[in-house]
């Protein structure tokens, strides 16, 4: 029988250029990941700490940031039923607890959390997130009305980091009202929290006589220079036994006497005529 020989095979037109662009894909992958691979790692590990959280005890514990004598937490209802006794036993020193946002909304577990944290010996302080397309003087109405500060707490805190408002001009009076009021209510000067953008984008340069608290994650140090915050808050995804998942972390630049300055002083006594 003839041997047949077997017909020619035809390369694809199109696969030198589908090597190229899978090539081209690969390349663009690790040069996306290697500018962005905080921000990519920061959102694996909260996607992770999401699928977990089911199994979490309560027990989980992150290391305290090196270079710093003093560690706090902020909280809200978001963290649910804490205890605090046991988050005291950890080296949380001071708390800031979430008490009212906008011009109506009080967090459900801020009078439970308020009492239990003093009672737990952990100092404590309030804070209002701040709505920038609502009035000022409203949202520094419900605060007041709701947070009863007293000689020994942390100052009052203005959380602002919303950015959908229409006018930067007006935002900022509103901020400035907030803070003017809420000052002027309790007699001490209230602290201004933001995240690092936020702050340099509208903020910077304009609220400069009030104490910064800098949120700024996934960096060694803030960025901005020392003497322009007391409080770096490092982590929004930390743990501390008391609490069942994550909670943010901050630490407070300077002495745990430098702490205890910053609070409220006692009110001195009315002096008496003769």
């Amino acid at each position: 029988m003839k041997r047949r020989s077997a017909p020619p095979v035809h390369s694809s037109p199109w696969r030198p250029a589908l090597r190229w662009l899978a090539l081209l894909l690969v390349v663009g992958s690790v040069a996306v990941y290697y500018h962005y691979q905080r921000q990519i790692n920061r959102h694996a590990r909260r996607a992770w700490a999401s699928f977990v959280s089911g199994h979490l005890t309560g027990r989980e514990k992150t290391p305290l940031l090196d270079g710093y004598a003093v560690h706090g937490i902020d909280v809200s209802a978001y963290q649910g039923r804490i205890d605090w006794a046991e988050v005291s036993r950890n080296h949380v020193k001071f708390a800031f607890i979430k008490a009212t946002e906008g011009v109506t909304l009080r967090d459900s577990k801020f009078q439970r959390n308020w009492k239990a944290a003093r009672k737990a010996g952990v100092y404590r302080g309030a804070y209002h997130y701040f709505q920038p397309t609502y009035d000022g003087a409203k949202q520094a109405n419900l605060f007041t009305r709701t947070v009863p500060l007293a000689p020994g707490d942390l100052p009052p805190v203005l959380d602002v980091e919303h950015a959908e408002f229409h006018d930067v001009a007006v935002m900022r009076r509103n901020v400035a009202t907030w803070l003017r009021l809420v000052e002027r209510h309790y007699g001490v000067r209230p602290i201004l929290y933001s995240n690092y953008s936020f702050y340099q984008r509208y903020l910077a340069g304009h609220f400069d006589k009030y104490p910064l608290w800098l949120a700024h994650y996934e960096v060694d140090q803030p960025r901005l220079p020392r003497e322009k915050w007391i409080i770096w808050q490092h982590s929004d995804e930390a743990y501390i036994p008391g609490i069942r998942g994550t909670v943010d972390f901050n630490v407070f630049q300077g002495s745990f006497q430098s702490l205890l300055d910053l609070r409220i002083p006692p009110k001195s006594a009315p002096s008496s005529k003769r």
